[in-house]
């Protein structure tokens, strides 16, 4: 991770770490353990931590060459509807852009599509490219892809099957995504056609699963994990969402529905229970808005909330993915400024 050392006049050492997510969670803990470390020196006035970062890539399987400038692509999938996924899908993008990560969002709903209502007015519109390519609309420095660009507000897509899943090959072979970190495919509730087409057409690196508290949301999920070991892709965790009801007002924490089924079905499950989102009327405001919570209000507690979940994820695939291969490892470099 060590990526250059520089010593100015033998009395200041900048040392460059190279991080494989800008979304590391840990870059606090790092930057103050190498600053006790290295400050024990004897001549050193200060040391100085900077950080980069180069998101590490799935492999590329010769199988599945779909997408290879994307270098990970995440599910975000429930078991029922009305559980908030759209909600989890535009805020997780939104907090890995903010660190500084490149994203996109694929909205795979097709019968639903919410994307485009709760990421607003685009700064660009998607359009079609002399050659045919579709180019993705630009919301929020985020490429988006939906049905809902193309469709009238309040317009049925009545589609079978196999229609279906001809758009989603459309969008992920004919759309012009370019170079990304992270992709969040926002996928439908179940287990159906568009989710059996993406794991087909695409190389998921993981899901991320949405519930509700109540066991009526935990039932179907659990059937959606079924589904996910079926087709081997990896669940990177579990979110329980609308996770309780806290009051702007006085604080009060009310649990509009039992609370703490998501953690049980995890331990459950032995997947990884990525945290609880409460239900709160900001988080819904901004999202008929057009403008994710975690972009509108960063400071707020829900923010930071979907912020330390979405570095969890990326800590999880930089894990996942595994180091650099040879080729691409370095050596640090060592300056000394005289």
């Amino acid at each position: 991770m060590i990526a250059s050392i520089e010593i100015e006049a033998g009395a200041v050492a900048v040392i460059g770490i190279e991080l494989t997510t800008p979304a590391c969670p840990s870059k606090d803990a790092i930057a103050k353990s190498i600053q006790e470390a290295v400050g024990r020196l004897p001549g050193l006035e200060r040391v100085e931590v900077r950080f980069s970062s180069r998101v590490v890539g799935r492999p590329n399987h010769p199988s599945n060459p779909r997408l290879p400038g994307v270098k990970n692509i995440i599910a975000v999938a429930a078991g029922k509807g009305g559980v908030g996924k759209s909600t989890v899908t535009t805020n997780l993008a939104a907090a890995l852009a903010r660190l500084g990560a490149s994203v996109g969002i694929l909205d795979a709903d097709v019968y639903g599509p919410s994307i485009p209502q709760m990421m607003g007015p685009p700064e660009r519109a998607a359009i079609v490219d002399t050659g045919n390519k579709i180019i993705p609309a630009l919301h929020h420095g985020l490429r988006v892809v939906s049905i809902g660009f193309f469709v009238e507000r309040g317009g049925a897509v009545i589609w079978r099957g196999p229609m279906v899943h001809k758009l989603l090959q459309q969008f992920i072979e004919d759309v012009a995504w370019g170079e990304l970190d992270y992709l969040i495919v926002d996928l439908p509730p179940g287990t159906g056609d568009a989710q059996l087409s993406l794991s087909q057409l695409l190389p998921i690196t993981g899901a991320v699963m949405v519930t509700t508290p109540q066991e009526v949301s935990i039932i179907d999920v659990e059937k959606a994990l079924a589904m996910w070991t079926r087709v081997e892709v990896p669940v990177l965790g579990l979110i329980e969402n609308m996770s309780g009801f806290v009051c702007p007002s006085c604080g009060h924490h009310e649990e509009i529905f039992l609370r703490g089924g998501g953690h049980k079905l995890a331990e459950r499950a032995g997947i990884k229970f990525l945290g609880e989102i409460p239900l709160e009327p900001a988080v819904s405001r901004a999202g008929d808005d057009g403008t994710p919570v975690v972009i509108r209000d960063p400071g707020s507690k829900v923010a930071e909330l979907f912020s330390r979940i979405a570095g969890d994820v990326a800590c999880q695939l930089s894990v996942k993915n595994g180091p650099a291969s040879g080729s691409e490892k370095r050596s640090a470099k060592l300056t000394l400024i005289r």
